[in-house]
């Protein structure tokens, strides 16, 4: 997942850094009042990219923890280990990961949102350009908590796998590697 996550991320922050430059060059150029000039709908479609890819991105983050969270658990509760360290570690993550990941969509959001404002200019243009550089800052912090927390959240995974195992070890089981290799 942290690979995926690198490149949903890198693919995310390059859009809305290409939709930020284009919207400079859109204003410099006064395109918004220009019919002739397409500078604006290329930054309008650009951010509407940027906005639809930055909620995917970070949902994607809940729906793992969420997911990988509940397995933790499920499995905690099947083979009676205890709560500490492993569920407990999971849960932890969730909660320190979801408020950056919330920030980044709603901060993402609210840029878009005033930007339809300055294009009606019925807000000022430095609230969207405010906004906007928000938006570039809160998703990189974003994307940093999420890499650093699907990154241990990889390593709790392995460690229920280890923990797994020595209990059917001890149980006279076969490992689960062993168990799905008997399936096929």
């Amino acid at each position: 997942m942290t690979r995926i996550l690198t490149r949903l991320s890198a693919v995310n922050f390059l859009a809305l850094v290409v939709t930020f430059g284009v919207g400079l060059l859109s204003f410099a150029r006064g395109s918004v009042r220009d019919p002739d000039d397409p500078t604006y709908m290329l930054h309008f479609f650009l951010g509407l990219f940027s906005v639809t890819t930055t909620l995917a991105v970070h949902c994607l983050i809940f729906i793992y923890f969420l997911g990988t969270g509940r397995w933790v658990k499920e499995v905690a509760l099947a083979y009676r280990f205890p709560d500490e360290p492993l569920p407990k570690q999971t849960r932890e993550l969730k909660r320190k990961t979801f408020p950056p990941a919330l920030a980044a969509m709603l901060v993402t959001i609210a840029a878009s949102a005033a930007g339809a404002g300055a294009a009606t200019q019925l807000w000022p243009w430095p609230v969207h350009a405010s906004l906007a550089i928000a938006a570039l800052l809160v998703n990189v912090w974003a994307f940093r908590v999420e890499y650093q927390s699907v990154a241990l959240n990889a390593k709790i995974i392995d460690s229920v796998m280890r923990e797994v195992d020595r209990i059917r070890a001890e149980r006279g089981l076969p490992s689960n590697d062993e168990a799905l290799r008997q399936e096929h």
